[in-house]
């Protein structure tokens, strides 16, 4: 009988080339070859509403300067950094991110073989033929298992899931710039409450006078008791539209609380002094090449890393179709008593190979293939919907900055001449050569002209934040992990 020492040098010599067979084997995997998409044709060669119109140098977004400087506030600064750290969404976004890294990990152990140990001490009574006998067992063994990586299955998997980690990477980017965005947003339109208010304090401060002067001339008997309304009308009636912008102001301090991860209880920020408000620059920046957005919005990144993992389900559905083959060895100790534990004639050991493989699944393994292949064509979709979407956002807010600085500029001019127009007449109605009616309308219009061209700028702003934002804020794709050395959206063939 030949020896377990000879027995496991014959198993070991049927097993080597089999597992060399399994590494060279596994050198290729099943399932498309991933190409990263382009829109060669979509992408146009430059925006539609970009133009010479910029009476200044256009600003630069980019990675080693923070898009919000470009606003010119210190304040502003040190809030978007207590955002970056405390608000709640990235934090959110974050865990997501460190799961999706966890599950690569978790996919990636199939690489490498499992290897367990088992030790087990018993103490029993036996009765054999009328016998009783009482005795020990103990015993110990180590057992290995690997499968080897034949058809791709396990590299699609990590391919997959290292994908949608780029894109967990890419979310996040997204959630970051989001949370920038609303943050400048908030505090940009709370500093132009701040200028609504000083724009009311002196309007009210005006009208106050207004009616104080009608009520002398009301008693000199050179006025009417109806200019005394009126002018108490126009007061009382700007005053609340004072509480509204106050109220406005204060949802906005809110809203900046709840980004920088505190409660609005515990958040307050002084208003402006009257001569600063608003006190911000407009940054205009230059949106470039419409291919260039491609590489620079962490959503259109993301869009492209899902369809990337989309592409590698493919391959692990396809798979499904190979058999599985798992390589097992096994070796240890057992026996009565504890020199059982070292005893060489106690040893034990166990060498094998397990195929298997599905012959008939009623179509389960189509199913998944075809659900897929389904899946990628979504995620392409997808992704191309997200880049037009983007080029979409870019246009609309270089028309918007484009149209917003006409805008403003005539908007001045009415409020210039609708100033001139309440001054004179309320110059006229001193010298009594007017009604008080023709004041008090002057005055509306006015007020009305001053708070439109606040709002114009406001928008000004918005439309400022939204381009950088549809922009990218200067994120790159080159940010993602891994991605730094890969080129992508390069022109490519029909896939």
């Amino acid at each position: 009988m030949a020896s377990p020492q000879s027995l496991s040098v014959v198993a070991w010599h049927l097993l080597c080339p089999l597992v060399a067979g399994c590494l060279l084997t596994a050198c290729s995997a099943v399932g498309p070859a991933y190409q990263p998409p382009t829109l060669a044709q979509e992408a146009p060669a430059a925006f539609k509403e970009d133009g010479p119109w910029r009476t200044a140098a256009p600003a630069q977004v980019d990675e080693r300067t923070p898009w919000w400087r470009l606003f010119g506030d210190a304040e502003l600064d040190g809030l978007v950094a207590q955002a970056n750290l405390a608000n709640q969404t990235l934090r959110q976004a974050e865990a997501q991110y460190r799961q999706a890294q966890a599950l690569v990990q978790g996919a990636a152990a199939a690489y490498y073989p499992t290897v367990g140990a088992s030790v087990s001490d018993t103490r029993g009574r036996s009765r054999v033929a009328g016998v009783s006998t009482l005795g020990d067992s103990h015993a110990w063994s180590l057992q290995a298992s690997w499968e080897p990586d034949l058809w791709g299955r396990v590299r699609r998997n990590v391919e997959a899931a290292s994908d949608s980690a780029q894109g967990s990477a890419a979310d996040l980017a997204a959630a970051r710039l989001n949370v920038q965005a609303a943050v400048v947003n908030a505090y940009v339109q709370l500093r132009l409450a701040d200028a609504q208010g000083a724009l009311y304090a002196r309007t009210l401060a005006g009208y106050r006078k207004a009616l104080e002067l009608t009520q002398a001339q009301y008693r000199a008997g050179v006025a009417l008791r109806s200019d005394v309304a009126l002018a108490a009308n126009s007061l009382h009636a700007a005053e609340a539209q004072a509480v509204d912008v106050d109220l406005s102001r204060r949802q906005l301090e809110h809203a900046l609380a709840v980004l920088l991860g505190q409660a609005p209880a515990r958040f307050s920020l002084p208003p402006w002094p009257a001569d600063r408000a608003p006190g911000l620059a407009l940054p205009v920046p230059q949106p470039g090449m419409p291919s260039q957005l491609l590489e620079r919005r962490p959503d259109i990144a993301g869009a492209e890393r899902r369809m990337a993992a989309a592409n590698a389900q493919i391959g692990l559905a396809q798979s499904a179709y190979f058999p599985d083959i798992v390589l097992g060895a096994g070796g240890g100790f057992a026996g009565a008593g504890l020199g059982a534990w070292t005893r060489a004639m106690d040893a034990v050991w166990s060498l094998g190979l397990s195929l298997t493989a599905s012959l008939l699944d009623g179509g389960a393994r189509d199913a998944r293939l075809a659900q897929a292949r389904a899946a990628y064509d979504g995620a392409a979709a997808g992704y191309r919907q997200t880049v037009l979407a983007a080029f979409q956002e870019v246009e609309d807010n270089l028309a918007a900055l484009r149209q917003l600085a006409d805008e403003a500029a005539a908007q001045q001019g009415a409020v210039a001449a609708a100033e001139t127009a309440a001054q004179v007449l309320l110059a006229q109605y001193r010298g009594g050569t007017t009604n008080y009616t023709a004041v008090i309308t002057a005055q509306a219009l006015a007020l009305t002209a001053q708070r439109a061209a606040l709002q114009i700028r406001g928008r000004q702003y918005a439309a400022s934040v939204a381009l950088v934002k549809a922009l990218g804020g200067g994120w790159g794709a080159q940010d993602l992990p891994g991605m730094a050395r890969q080129t992508r959206w390069a022109p490519d063939a029909a896939r």
